[in-house]
This record gives structure tokens, C-alpha cells and sequence, in this order.
């Protein structure tokens, strides 16, 4: 692919972030140019030749700043290769089992509809008490997550390099 991959994602304490620097690494091992950033540093989704978008997920929300960023990209992601991630459950088991099939935030689907994603894929997230503020550890103990590293890391690489073969072989 001759375009770079722009690998954009939003994060509330740094997990999110270091998947899409793997997916950004796997991409790069493939062959692939790829350009990874929070997406409120992102300037110009347009002159990407492909995207890919994620975010963490509190209580089946995307976090703010990703939501505003597809928002405000809905025409320039419409026109390009678009895949959408996201981070959140954790635990053993299947992240769309744990999630009771939450895929994708209901309140924008629709926008997601128009711009026609490639794929979403769900990954297990990360919590890590010793960073999460009052209010979250409260919710952790409420809903009763599990606070380990439940990041799958080779399947999250598998996704990437299917990612990677699509764009080459479209390019």
C-alpha cells in the first residue's frame, strides 16, 4: 500500500494505546506503513489511505474524544479502507460473550452503518487498580470486573495481519 495507515484510538489510562501500537508494529512488520496517534492529535483523517479507529469502552461508550473524532469524519472515513477496534472487557472467555454481544456503541452505529467499517472487533481490556481513579475502582467492585491484564495479545496481532494482508492486497 503505497498510503500511510493512519491507526488513530482514544484511552483513559494507556491501555488502549498500547494496543493500537501493536497493531500499528504488526502492520509495520507486514509491510505496511502505518502511522499510530490519539485521535485528538489526528489533523487529517483524509489523506490516510486506510484507517483504523478504536477506543476504549466504559459502560458500552466509547470514550468521548473517538466518538467526536467519527463524528466529525464521517465523510473522509466513508471514502477509505476503515476497521474499527475497541478495549474493554476482562476476563476469561470470549470479549462478545463477556460484553452479553455488545459489539459496537448503539448511539453510533448509525454512523458507523454509513461509513461501512471493514470489520469491528472487540478485544479484552486491562485494568489496572493501581491507576484507575475512585469513582472507576468504584465501579470495578460494583459490576465485579476481574482487574487483570486480559489482553489477548495474539489475537490482537492476528486481527492486525489480517488487516495487513487486506490493504495489500488491494493496494
Amino acid at each position: 500500500m503505497d498510503k500511510k495507515v493512519l491507526v488513530a484510538y482514544a484511552t483513559k489510562y494507556g491501555a488502549t494505546a498500547e494496543i493500537a501500537a501493536k497493531i500499528g508494529e504488526v502492520l509495520s512488520q507486514a509491510g505496511v506503513s502505518a502511522h499510530v496517534m490519539p485521535v485528538d492529535q489526528v489533523t487529517d483523517p483524509g489523506s490516510y489511505g486506510a484507517v483504523i479507529l478504536g477506543s476504549a469502552v466504559y459502560i458500552g461508550r466509547w470514550r468521548r474524544e473517538a466518538a467526536r473524532f467519527l463524528k466529525a469524519n464521517e465523510k473522509q472515513l466513508s471514502a477509505c479502507p476503515v476497521w474499527f477496534f475497541s478495549s474493554g472487557p476482562t476476563g476469561k472467555g470470549d470479549p462478545v460473550e463477556l460484553a452479553n454481544g455488545w459489539r459496537f456503541p448503539k448511539s453510533l452505529q448509525s454512523i458507523a452503518d454509513r461509513i461501512g467499517p471493514r470489520e469491528i472487533a472487540l478485544f479484552h481490556g486491562v485494568i489496572d487498580v493501581d491507576k484507575v481513579k475512585s469513582f472507576d475502582k468504584w465501579m470495578i467492585q460494583k459490576v465485579g470486573a476481574s482487574t487483570d491484564d486480559s489482553r489477548d495479545w495474539e489475537t490482537i496481532a492476528s486481527w492486525a495481519e489480517s488487516v495487513a494482508a487486506e490493504l495489500k492486497k488491494n493496494s
